[in-house]
């Protein structure tokens, strides 16, 4: 994994230097995070994002998390990042002692890919999955090796075929009226959490509920959505998909209706 150019990283508010960054080096992955776009200062969710983060961290440490601290911090950052526009990660790690230490990225913005995705199923769930953690190696081992057959991404499923959700992205289906979103050990992300409440205002109503890869063929689009934004799916393994242009028309705009908040 690289870093991309230009990315701004700060540790409890002071540059990354080589003595503060020896702390996400040795903590490893006993960490969370957050993952937001960012623009003119902005972003969609923030309470969610907060309540993410403070979550998280009562359970691993049993503490609390300020909000007001942690946005204080992003805030910081942007700031001496220079951008209103970026694509920023609020980290928590945690020692021996469990005391956390935050760390924020700021980097250049990033948008969903237009074109329609394609996903390769693998069996593989995330553990403790509620939790945005980094003990992502296996997730982003398989979306290598989606990647090198040709796919966009892995798509993450378990005994039986039960479909979870994507390497990076949670995923929904279309049966022609309604959107099922996998009833499966999952991370429910910002992006999913603040478009499925928002559905049945446009008209498409929504539910939770398994779906297994033999259950492909009764659908007649899907699509994924994260922090990037959202996209059709157009193959998953051999099955294909067409790209609804109804529904995404109608997916987008009930995501254009979340309100942005100042961070």
């Amino acid at each position: 994994m690289t870093i991309p150019p230009g990315t701004h990283v700060e540790i409890d508010g002071r540059p990354a230097d080589a003595e503060n960054l020896l702390v996400p080096a040795l903590l490893g992955t006993y960490a969370h995070f957050t993952a937001l776009q960012v623009r003119d200062g902005r972003t969609r969710g923030l309470d969610l994002h907060l309540d993410r983060l403070d979550a998280a961290t009562r359970e691993l440490s049993g503490a609390e998390l300020d909000g007001e601290r942690v946005r204080t911090l992003l805030r910081g950052a942007l700031d001496r990042a220079g951008r209103r526009d970026s694509a920023a990660r609020v980290y928590v790690y945690f020692g021996a002692d469990l005391k956390p230490t935050l760390m924020v990225t700021v980097r250049p913005p990033v948008d969903m890919p237009a074109e329609p995705q394609s996903l390769m199923s693998v069996p593989y769930q995330r553990p403790f999955p509620h939790i945005k953690h980094l003990g992502s190696f296996a997730q982003t081992h398989y979306g290598r090796l989606a990647a090198q057959a040709g796919f966009s991404d892995a798509l993450l499923t378990g005994p039986g075929g039960v479909i979870s959700e994507g390497a990076v992205a949670n995923i929904a289906f279309y049966e022609g009226t309604s959107v099922v979103w996998p009833d499966a050990p999952a991370l429910t992300g910002i992006t999913m959490a603040l478009l499925e409440p928002r559905l049945g205002d446009h008209g498409l109503p929504s539910a939770q509920r398994p779906v297994t890869l033999a259950d492909l063929g009764a659908y007649r689009a899907a699509f994924v959505c994260n922090s990037q934004g959202i996209a059709p799916v157009r193959l998953i393994d051999e099955v294909e998909f067409a790209v609804d242009e109804r529904l995404m028309k109608t997916v987008a705009e009930a995501y254009a209706a979340v309100p942005w908040d100042v961070i």
